[in-house]
């Protein structure tokens, strides 16, 4: 019963705040995406996707937000949420019908949403930070290469400015604090990895 009662105070205050405010699309433009996002490895899943928005008034910063599956048959079941922040800090004209950007260094954080997976390890199972990292939260350092191709051009009237194709190695803290632990035994080839993307850019 309580459960019900809640439901219909949320859905009424929702009504409630629909007609008496004055709600226009130009309100949430800011929502609406600038590029809808696909990669395939690159640490947040086998295959992801999500969007992506453009910031600062040169748009050369980049937010993206993404989910991330991985299958049973590549180490899964795994659900992984990404939030990324990218830079490109430089661009190179390829002649009138394209841009590259040769380094954009990024950062990300991923949570992995799985049962034996937790935010922190069990207090009353270990000992006050005897792991110092997360189970599910991965901050990590990115850097990437892309070549956008302008839509306009070459695919006419199709509602898409732009295609943006990139390769992005990544690695994490955990991976780093071991690679500087270990540098006999690690090499810097074993704790990036590496994903393909694309970005389609409205």
């Amino acid at each position: 019963m309580r459960e019900y009662i809640f439901k219909f105070r949320f859905v009424f205050l929702l009504l409630l705040l629909l007609t008496s405010t004055k709600i226009s699309a130009q309100n949430f433009k800011f929502l609406i995406p600038d590029e809808a996002i696909v990669q395939y490895a690159g640490s947040i899943g086998y295959f992801s996707g999500g969007v992506g928005y453009e910031l600062f008034g040169n748009k050369r910063g980049n937010l993206d937000l993404l989910y991330g599956f991985v299958p049973g048959s590549k180490g899964g079941v795994l659900n992984i949420a990404t939030a990324k922040f990218g830079y490109r800090p430089w661009s190179i004209k390829v002649k009138d019908w394209g841009k590259f950007y040769p380094f954009n260094p990024a950062i990300f954080a991923t949570y992995t949403f799985h049962k034996d997976l937790s935010f922190k390890f069990p207090s009353g199972q270990y000992a006050h930070d005897y792991y110092y990292w997360s189970e599910a939260l991965r901050p990590h350092l990115a850097f990437s290469s892309e070549i956008e191709l302008d839509a306009k051009k070459l695919l006419k009237n199709i509602g898409i400015r732009a295609i943006g194709l990139y390769i992005e190695a990544n690695t994490n803290d955990f991976y780093l604090i071991n690679y500087f632990q270990n540098t006999s035994a690690l090499t810097v080839t074993d704790i990036f990895q590496l994903g393909i993307g694309m970005r389609v850019k409205f």
